[in-house]
């Protein structure tokens, strides 16, 4: 922890060739693109896409799920949804799952949550869409197949948000989604048409 506190107090000192952008962000920000991933620690958004600071907004939670769109249910999710489409007014929205994801993992398997209650809840999010999926072994411990199907569904669910498809309808906005590989930094992006996942 204390590696950690050290390198973020000299975190100043090493930006200030870039100073004038970061003395810019008091200013507001102007992102083009949310991205949606998952809150493990092998996966940075950044890192993977080389964005600059100011270029994505980022929303991380276990397993990249997307709460369908409820009025009267509020949550984290659906308010950074909002925020992106009606106040940033992202371009983009990229949903990126991941290889070796424990939360799909935990679904695919068929994993006892009974100890992890609050886990159980989130994720049982995603398990109508990979119901066909459940129960039968991964077919490589990646989940490949799996996990993309996870990402076609929470990309669906998008589009149940009326602002999201609001600003679809207009042109506005168009949606994304990617499959990651942690253990060999390879993307591939859905194709829409095919309905299949292929390196771009």
């Amino acid at each position: 922890m204390s590696d950690l506190f050290q390198r973020a107090r000299s975190f100043r000192h090493r930006i200030e060739p870039n100073g004038e952008l970061f003395r810019r962000f008091a200013a507001g920000q102007s992102p083009t693109t949310l991205f949606i991933s998952c809150s493990d620690s092998r996966v940075v958004p950044t890192l993977i896409t080389r964005a600059a600071p100011g270029e994505l907004f980022e929303l991380r939670n276990a397993g990249n799920i997307i709460p369908p769109y409820r009025p009267s249910r509020r949550s984290g999710e659906a308010a950074t949804i909002e925020y992106a489409v009606q106040v940033l007014e992202v371009s983009d929205i990229i949903v990126c799952g991941h290889s070796h994801c424990g939360a799909v993992g935990a679904l695919a398997r068929g994993e006892d949550l009974t100890t992890l209650p609050s886990v159980a809840g989130w994720v049982a999010f995603a398990r109508p869409s990979l119901a066909s999926l459940l129960g039968t072994p991964p077919e490589d411990a990646a989940m490949s197949k799996i996990v993309q199907r996870h990402v076609t569904a929470q990309l669906e669910t998008l589009r149940g948000y009326p602002q999201v498809e609001r600003r679809r309808a207009e042109g506005l906005l168009n949606l994304h989604g990617w499959f990651y590989r942690v253990d060999t930094g390879g993307v591939w992006e859905r194709d829409d048409i095919e309905g299949t996942f292929g390196r771009h």
